[in-house]
């Protein structure tokens, strides 16, 4: 069976808490409310292609615990291709500890737990669907050297998301993808530029494409996101986000990403309006509470008028 977008990626059991406010180092508050959702970037971002309409595989590795085979039926229902999501034996499932204030704000802290045992050997076993792609997202959730694999089995763009971000790491994951995107702090860290601004967001796009990435992407929150190719006929290009009410931006840039490869490998839409139409699939996803759960499904395409 082949898929037109394909994520290899991380699966995380979201461990949810609700708080008027975050806590600051060493502090101790009363939160309002406790969740256990689905999450995981990896399968976040294929969860929220599948909930569009996509086509959609994943490749991951979840644990042989209680929450393993719970997370491989959650996909089924989402109606992604779950053929290459395995059980690792002797592993916990990997877990993030989300802090979400009522603002929107959120903390997050994970621990991988089986996304560390997806290797490049798993990827060599899905090289036909893979390779047959015409989407393939990856993050770095899971080892360095398993995202490397699969963009160079990949024939198709490849979108990788460097969350979260290493201050040291192999060159490969800048210089191989089609498009590399990453939020103001990832960029900050990856470029060296310190971001307090969209002109000082377009600087580190700059110096990211020096450093040998073909496209760079960087999501600017509500503030929509900023383009740059290594093409220096083309000036950065700003794209705005839909003014909305927030209440929880956990999973937001999932939902971007997601959205940005659905209309990518579905639609056609050139790289410009696939920007723009998953600023509006994201800016969607923080009216409501939750990761997976607060993905827009199809009828958000009625409202995108591209």
């Amino acid at each position: 069976m082949t898929s037109n977008i394909v994520v290899v990626g991380s699966c995380m059991i979201d461990f949810v808490s609700y708080a008027p406010r975050l806590p600051i180092a060493g502090e101790t508050i009363h939160g309002d409310k406790f969740v256990t959702n689905f999450g995981g970037k990896g399968a976040n971002q294929c969860v929220a292609a599948a909930k569009l309409g996509g086509n959609t595989a994943l490749i991951a590795k979840v644990g042989d615990d209680v929450w393993g085979a719970k997370y491989i039926d959650n996909l089924i229902k989402q109606g992604v291709n779950t053929e290459y999501v395995k059980i690792a034996p002797n592993s916990s499932s990997g877990i993030a500890q989300i802090n979400v204030s009522n603002s929107g704000e959120n903390q997050i802290v994970i621990v991988a737990g089986a996304n560390q045992l997806l290797t490049p050997s798993d990827i060599q076993d899905a090289s036909t669907i893979i390779s047959n792609a015409s989407v393939v997202i990856l993050q770095l959730e899971t080892p360095i050297n398993t995202a490397v694999k699969a963009m160079q089995l990949s024939k198709g763009i490849t979108i990788l998301n460097g969350a979260p971000a290493l201050k040291t790491f192999d060159q490969q994951i800048l210089t191989l993808p089609t498009l590399f995107c990453v939020n103001e702090t990832e960029a900050s860290i990856f470029s060296g530029q310190l971001i307090h601004s969209i002109s000082d967001a377009e600087l580190a796009a700059k110096k990211l494409i020096a450093k040998g990435c073909k496209s760079v992407l960087i999501t600017l929150g509500e503030q929509g996101a900023l383009y740059l190719t290594e093409d220096s006929n083309k000036p950065a290009l700003r794209v705005v986000s839909p003014k909305v009410n927030s209440i929880d931006t956990t999973g937001a840039g999932d939902a971007f990403l997601g959205g940005l490869a659905y209309f990518l490998a579905v639609k056609g839409y050139t790289i410009e309006n696939a920007i723009e139409a998953a600023c509006i699939v994201a800016a969607d996803s923080v009216t409501k509470f939750g990761t997976q759960i607060s993905f827009p499904g199809p009828e958000i395409l009625k409202s995108i008028k591209i």
